[in-house]
């Protein structure tokens, strides 16, 4: 029996905008261990000299209490991102692999390549292979299992998917499927991008990371030695499939790493989506279901808003790395796998709030707050020990967001919610936020 749904639309219309202005292996400090301040004090902050707008809300719902309604196996609840007509749904629920015509409507063509890797594989890649061939005998299925983890999001193990593709002769009418979490997501969506100039992929993210943030959007590819994701491409999926289940098996380390997304949403555009944060984080540390589903949901809204507005990160998109340019050095620094993406950006956006505050732009409580509520998450709040003013520097120097020499940064400004993409700053705020947190 065909299931129902609860669509939520998303349409392009802004309400107001946010204000926008014009390889080593070095010894590091588990990221679990670092849960303290830099001791560095300043004034209390009484007002801001100018008033700024009101962010952008996810337009397509109101906040709710999500336990107020049980979740419902096999019901997707849908949230559209509005790119005309390269618009595509994210089906977000439970027991969501065990409906077949999910995925089966969004694969044209007789062959699939399934993207996966050595700890996803064993756990969910039968199963995505049952739900694309069950009463479609038509549909052939091939795979490729890529070793685990951040330091292989490389041009060498890109090219093992390529092997594949062409080993099987995929033709243009293939579909790629992304079984995994955000490097999975990256790579596979890359390759699509890329094989034959372009064939249709689907991503099916298995971690609160993919879920949450990467596998919307479009954003794929690898990383370099000299930077993160310094090599890809803007393509679509042709639809997201996020499986609530497949995060019974996520270990707590990722749990927690995919928080660090959620909370950012919270912090640069939906104030009411941070206050319930703040009050239920327990729950989603405890993996309570209805929690984690409405988490997702609420995300999805956000980025899916943000996406139709700006796909190609000219303005608005940009926002959405809070934290990034600090955690990118960080994950680049210390050494690809080594801090999880949500523990080097959470990390990241406690050094841009503290930039933000040393500015003048926003009052000490956001600051606690931020602190605050990446603890609850058991997230770092502090760098390595090994991260020295120049190694910052560095990386942050290539980072995508500098523009003709000038390195654009995402701080708040303004009332919890809001935020700027700016290189208008002073440079001496920066200098001091590295000096807080590096030892040199």
């Amino acid at each position: 029996m065909a299931s129902t749904s609860t669509n939520i639309s998303l349409s392009p219309s802004l309400k107001q905008p946010i204000h926008l202005s014009s390889l080593q292996n070095p010894k590091f400090l588990h990221p679990h261990s670092l849960f303290c301040n830099p001791t560095n004090h300043f004034p209390k902050i009484s007002s801001l000299s100018t008033p700024l707008k009101s962010p952008i809300c996810a337009s397509s719902s109101q906040l709710m209490d999500p336990f107020s309604a049980k979740i419902e196996p096999g019901v997707p609840t849908i949230v559209n991102v509005d790119l005309g007509n390269r618009s595509y749904p994210i089906y977000i629920g439970s027991g969501l692999l065990n409906k077949p015509e999910l995925l089966q409507r969004h694969v044209h063509g007789k062959k699939v390549l399934i993207v996966t890797n050595t700890t996803i594989a064993p756990l969910y890649l039968d199963k995505v292979v049952e739900a694309l061939t069950s009463g479609n005998p038509n549909v052939s299925v091939e795979s490729v299992i890529l070793p685990d983890g951040e330091q292989y999001k490389d041009m060498d193990t890109l090219m093992k998917v390529f092997d594949k593709a062409i080993e099987s002769r995929l033709d243009r009418r293939c579909t790629f499927v992304a079984l995994g979490g955000g490097v999975i997501g990256d790579m596979c969506g890359f390759a699509a991008a890329a094989f034959l100039r372009g064939v249709n992929f689907i991503q099916i993210p298995t971690t609160v990371m993919a879920q949450v943030d990467s596998s919307v959007g479009g954003k794929t590819g690898i990383n370099h030695p000299l930077g993160k994701n310094l090599i890809g491409a803007f393509y679509q999926p042709q639809c997201v499939l996020i499986d609530t289940d497949t995060l019974d098996t996520l270990p707590e380390r990722e749990l927690a790493s995919g928080f660090a997304e959620v909370i950012k949403y919270g912090l640069i555009r939906d104030t009411e989506f941070f206050e319930w944060q703040e009050k239920n984080m327990h729950a989603l540390m405890a993996r309570d279901p209805n929690a984690l589903a409405y988490a997702i949901k609420r995300s999805c809204e956000n980025k899916a808003e943000v996406v139709s507005l700006d796909e190609r990160e000219g303005g608005v998109r940009a926002t959405l790395n809070l934290g990034h340019t600090f955690g990118h050095a960080i994950e680049t620094s210390v050494g690809y796998g080594h801090w999880l993406h949500g523990e080097a950006v959470a990390a990241g956006t406690v050094m841009a709030v503290d930039m933000s505050y040393r500015l003048g732009w926003i009052d000490d409580s956001i600051v606690k707050r931020v602190s605050d509520i990446l603890k609850q998450a058991k997230l770092p709040i502090v760098p390595p020990e090994m991260m020295t003013v120049d190694m910052f520097k560095s990386v942050m120097a290539v980072d995508k967001k500098v523009a003709d020499g000038l390195l654009r940064l995402i701080l708040l400004k303004g009332p919890l919610g809001n935020c700027v993409f700016t290189g208008d700053y002073d440079r001496k705020a920066l200098d001091d936020t590295l000096r807080a947190f590096c030892k040199s």
